[in-house]
């Protein structure tokens, strides 16, 4: 039955999807990517993802004392901003669905190319979008359908507005299990109001096919049986070798930003998960979207009006262009970790109480 409705449905609506298409696929089961930061091993997935662009984010960002920063402070902000600029310029010319592409994610992660890249971090915010050459290959990025051009601001994931406003799309669940099991997730693309329910399925088709480029050529270029470079990004950390934190966010592009503030601040602040949900939190929007318009905003970092007004005024004196939101508008972010004592095991969560939808709960 099933079959029948895809099959009629395409036809009538001249879709391409089709019952054979359906029977074909398998679901893949993948080792993560990871990378190893100040004794965690944290884990995300491959390039067919953002996923990566969290771990390379922290391989440029190893090389700073951020320990040492104030989380609150110019500097930490300054360096994160600019870190997370050459990382995501490095996603949009490099990843894709690494079973069509080769995606060069050992060079990526490496130490001597994040060596030579943190050396473009300077006390002046760059306006440049800036993928770097692994193995001297010659990158290509597209920003609003042109290339190398910077455009007009765009949309982005419905999810999480740029006022902080929710509409209801992608979640984020983390679970942890009475035997240790962990699980992070973030589950979205059917929206309602974008794909209708299909009547005789009762459910939606996926809308993340949006994600791809039509422009021929690019690691994320549009082809049959590839998987598009998705932003959904949910993470994992290990520590000592187990299973320790799993933490993710809503929010398109600024999932592995958010996430990103989320571990550091745990890690070299001391702040426990519900602190480092808490703490006031910022995003770039210095890359191209990856939604239509695919534009991008040289220089904007979105903040929160919690941060010092003296943090704000440095930042914008180094020559970030700042859009001061609301004081509980940056993130989505929920959280939880298993750590063993010698009291036994403790498990512990945070929630976000931006939106006032997330909670933590333990039984």
């Amino acid at each position: 039955r099933h079959e029948k409705v895809f099959d009629s449905s395409g036809r009538s609506h001249g879709g391409l999807l089709t019952g054979d298409d359906l029977a074909r696929w398998e679901p893949p089961v993948e080792a993560p990517l990871t990378f190893e930061y100040h004794g965690y091993t944290v884990a995300k997935g491959g390039p067919w993802s953002q996923g990566p662009v969290l771990l390379q984010q922290l391989a440029l960002l190893q090389g700073f004392g951020l320990g040492d920063l104030e989380p609150l402070g110019a500097d930490f902000v300054h360096i994160v901003v600019e870190c997370a600029k050459l990382a995501f310029a490095d996603r949009e010319a490099w990843y894709g669905d690494p079973d069509f592409v080769d995606v060069p994610m050992p060079t990526l992660l490496g130490t001597a190319y994040n060596d030579a890249r943190r050396k473009l971090v300077t006390k002046h915010a760059s306006l440049e979008l800036r993928p770097g050459r692994p193995k001297g290959r010659t990158p290509r990025v597209l920003v609003g359908g042109r290339e190398a051009v910077f455009a007009a601001a765009g949309i982005g994931e419905p999810t999480v507005t740029e006022h902080g406003l929710v509409a209801g799309d992608t979640c984020h669940v983390d679970v942890i299990d009475r035997w240790g099991n962990m699980v992070s997730a973030t589950p979205s693309g059917g929206w309602l109001q974008s794909s209708p329910v299909i009547p005789e399925l009762g459910c939606c088709l996926g809308t993340r096919m949006q994600m791809f480029w039509l422009e021929e050529g690019l690691p994320a270029s549009l082809e049959p049986g590839k998987r598009p470079r998705s932003t959904l990004s949910p993470s994992m950390a290990f520590k000592d070798g187990r299973p320790y934190l799993a933490f993710g966010t809503p929010g398109g592009d600024q999932q592995d930003q958010w996430s990103l503030l989320m571990f550091l601040h745990h890690v070299h602040h001391g702040m426990n998960l519900q602190e480092a949900i808490d703490c006031p939190a910022f995003h770039t929007e210095h890359m191209p979207s990856s939604f239509y318009p695919r534009a991008a905003q040289p220089g904007v970092v979105a903040v929160e009006n919690r941060f010092p007004e003296a943090t704000c005024e440095a930042l914008a004196q180094r020559g970030h262009r700042l859009r001061v939101g609301d004081p509980w508008s940056e993130g989505r972010l929920s959280g939880c970790a298993r750590e063993e004592t010698p009291e036994g095991r403790i498990l512990k969560a945070g929630a976000n109480p931006r939106g006032m939808q997330a909670y933590a709960i333990g039984r």
